[in-house]
């Protein structure tokens, strides 16, 4: 049953991993950061959408925490939205009561583009949601937001040997 979520959300996965090698290649270019200087700064009012985020999907409300968010974004398609919110619901009904969440990674693209990937501790399984923010003018705006059960199989293919240098 999991493995018809990961064919539907094949495509998020690659701009996921676009996103990932983009910033790779980009940090490879700057000056290492020193030991107390984090990776990525945070995008000041990022964090409070993203508070106000998990508050709501903390109390079971999918719905109400992606419909909340998504109001930072006047071009969002409500088809589009309905639809996503199916989609998480229908997987947290199979990966069990949410438990609680762990930063796993925050990029900084420029000072209008970040993301923020959260693991997400559900009784059943982990799952990850991916939020990308877009600053046009003043105000941050929710540009993307991926959710997905295959953290794990993530993890054990990054564990293979490859034979590559």
């Amino acid at each position: 049953m999991q493995y018809t979520y990961f064919k539907a959300f094949k495509p998020l996965f690659f701009v996921i991993s676009a996103l990932i090698i983009a910033g790779n290649a980009s940090a490879q270019t700057q000056p290492a950061a020193t030991p107390t200087a984090p990776v990525a700064a945070a995008a000041p009012g990022v964090q409070s959408h993203i508070d106000k985020f998990f508050k709501e999907f903390d109390k079971q409300s999918t719905a109400r925490a992606v419909i909340d968010i998504f109001k930072t974004n006047k071009n969002i398609d409500s088809t589009r939205l309905t639809g996503l919110i199916v989609k998480i619901d229908s997987m947290r009904s199979v990966i069990g009561k949410y438990m609680g969440k762990d930063l796993i990674m925050q990029r900084k693209a420029s000072g209008s583009l970040v993301l923020y990937s959260y693991l997400l501790k559900h009784e059943l399984q982990p799952a990850r949601i991916t939020f990308m923010f877009y600053k046009p003018k003043n105000e941050w705006e929710i540009y993307r937001l991926y959710f997905d059960v295959d953290v794990d199989g993530e993890l054990a293919e990054s564990a293979k040997v490859t034979g590559k240098p």
